[in-house]
Parts: C-alpha cells; structure tokens; sequence
C-alpha cells in the first residue's frame, strides 16, 4: 500500500498539492525572476522533505506494507532502532574500558549509533511533516509517549556510556565587551580633540 499523503507535497504550506510547490514562500511565488524571494527551499524545509521521503520508503518497504493511517508510536520505535544502522557516534558497552570516557584513547569494538541530538531533531521534524501533509495531531505518531520515553533513554543512556552532558550551557551576557567599548569611548576621545562633552544641567552645580 502506498502511502495516503504525497510525500512531494509542499512541507511548508497549507494544502495545495503539487511537487513544484516545494519551499516557496508562504505569500510571494508568483515570478519565478524574482530576485529577492529564494528559489530553493531552506535547509530545514529541505532535510524535513528528505526525512520525510525516507520514513515513506521505510513503510512501503516494512513487511507488511504500511500506510501512514495504520503507523502507530511504535512503528516510529522500528524505525529509530532501524536508522541505528547509519549512526556514527560510538556509543561504548558497560563492559568497554572506555565506558564514561568522552574522548576515548584507543579504538574499541563498540556499536555505532544514531546521537540523541541527531534523533530528537529528527522526530521533530517529522512529527512537523506528519501535520503538513495531512495527518491529524492527536493521532500523531510522532509525538506518542513511547517515541518521548524512547529519546529520554538514549539520551541517558548515551550520556552515561559516552561521559558526555547534555545539560544546556546558559550563555553569558556580553556585558563587559558592551562596558569596554562605551568606557573607551568615553576616555579615548574625551580629552583632546574632539569635542568636551555638554556641562550638566544647572540645578546640579553643588
């Protein structure tokens, strides 16, 4: 059985079908000359489009055929497991020597893997294209308990096996970068020939 939506449709618009619709723009496709509106479509757009291709052809090729209406959560589980096949990240056994080394010395026989941030991204993605090309969210494979449960084990898991946290850094403000210019300003060309900054307002002059 082939899939019910069309995996060439339009992933970033509403419902017009058709394959040429592919990473236009939401209001402006109507000269294709135009210089100023992008011709190809974003990166994102793109790898969704891709994903979503592949996670087709993975159903068409399961055994039984599936179509998109008969995938559940855990059809999404065979299919991160299936993609491990791929990875590239090395994910160490309890037993490896280099189990919680984050940058192991030596090569070791351990399986490579699909990364965490690699599987979170993609489920993302295609639970986004599951919506746009037609499927409902609260049916919504994707976005099933067991894929949310299944992302927090590799995660942990990963995290354990590779010594690598994945907790998010908070960003520094820039503040003493914004308080050396405005200082400098200040003093390097506050004395000599430029201009002396206004006197200060007259009720201030004790």
């Amino acid at each position: 059985m082939d899939m019910s939506p069309n995996p060439d449709s339009p992933s970033s618009g509403g419902g017009n079908g058709g394959g040429s619709g592919i990473g236009s723009s939401s209001g402006s496709s109507s000269s294709p000359s135009v210089g100023t509106t992008p011709q190809s479509p974003s990166r994102y757009e793109a790898q969704k489009r891709r994903d979503w291709n592949t996670f087709g052809q993975y159903l068409r090729n399961h055994r039984p055929p599936l179509s998109l209406a008969q995938c559940s959560g855990a059809h999404v589980l065979e299919f991160l497991r299936y993609l491990d096949q791929f990875g590239k990240t090395k994910v160490h056994a309890a037993a490896c020597p280099f189990f919680g080394h984050p940058n192991p010395p030596a090569p070791c026989p351990c399986p490579l893997r699909q990364a965490w941030g690699s599987l979170d991204a993609l489920v993302g993605r295609l639970r986004a294209a599951f919506e746009e090309n037609g499927g409902r969210p609260e049916s919504n494979p994707f976005a099933a308990r067991a894929v949310r449960l299944y992302l927090r084990e590799v995660r942990e898991h990963q995290a354990r096996a590779r010594g690598v946290s994945y907790e998010k850094k908070k960003r520094k403000k820039p503040q003493q970068l914004q308080g050396g210019d405005g200082s400098s300003g200040l003093h390097g060309h506050g004395h000599g020939h430029h201009q002396p900054p206004p006197p200060p307002p007259a009720g201030a002059a004790c």
